[in-house]
């Protein structure tokens, strides 16, 4: 198996609080990867430099290489479309843009990176894989919290991710939705042999997950 990302002593901090402190850590290609810990332990910050939303502190020693790139060496436009291009991101409340219908959502990240040939037929065939192909002309707020996480995944996936990170994914779901969405990226793993590096508190996802990473005070234990 090929390692797609590595991280190399990442810290971060905000102002005098330490947040994160030297963590290094692997993630291998068609591996899922869940990240747990208490509130505060810096989880989401962590998933967030991983995904290259945030900067990790500067430092000699620091690399975050993702498909063979060091990302950190990377211009701020040249990371933006490395970023579009190669990774894929749901979060807890699946940040879609109320003024797009559900088949517009996700076509966007591909129409950002001018990949128009058939986004739409793409997008449709997402969404059916999903089970909302019925929604495709809905608007966020015309569906339900599951849909909306359905419409997410599908929008993070439009662009063929290799590997996509979720912060909380079922956070905001039932019982019954967030296990309906756990077993999408598990099919879709298996599908599309991406990775996954989920942030979550459920602990049935993060027990069937390829690998648990535990955070605490912003180390790994």
């Amino acid at each position: 198996m090929n390692t797609l990302l590595k991280a190399n002593n990442i810290s971060k901090n905000y102002g005098d609080l330490k947040v994160l402190d030297k963590i290094s850590l692997k993630v291998e290609e068609k591996e899922i990867v869940t990240i747990v810990g208490p509130s505060g332990a810096g989880k989401t910050t962590l998933l967030n430099i991983l995904g290259t939303l945030d900067d990790p502190n500067p430092d000699n020693e620091t690399s975050l290489i993702i498909d063979g790139k060091d990302v950190t060496k990377m211009t701020e436009k040249s990371m933006a479309k490395f970023r579009n291009d190669n990774i894929g991101f749901i979060f807890q409340f699946h940040e879609l843009l109320p003024e797009f219908s559900a088949l517009e959502n996700v076509c966007i990240p591909s129409w950002l990176n001018k990949k128009n040939v058939n986004v739409k037929a793409k997008a449709k065939d997402l969404l059916s894989s999903m089970g909302v192909i019925d929604k495709i002309n809905h608007k966020p707020n015309e569906l339900s919290g599951g849909e909306r996480q359905r419409v997410a995944v599908a929008r993070a996936l439009i662009n063929r991710p290799k590997i996509i990170f979720a912060d909380e994914p079922s956070g905001n779901l039932d019982s019954d939705n967030a296990n309906q969405l756990h077993n999408i990226f598990f099919d879709l793993r298996n599908e599309l042999n991406c990775s996954f590096v989920i942030v979550t508190h459920n602990n049935h996802l993060a027990k069937r997950a390829d690998r648990i990473i535990n955070l605490k005070d912003g180390q790994i234990n």
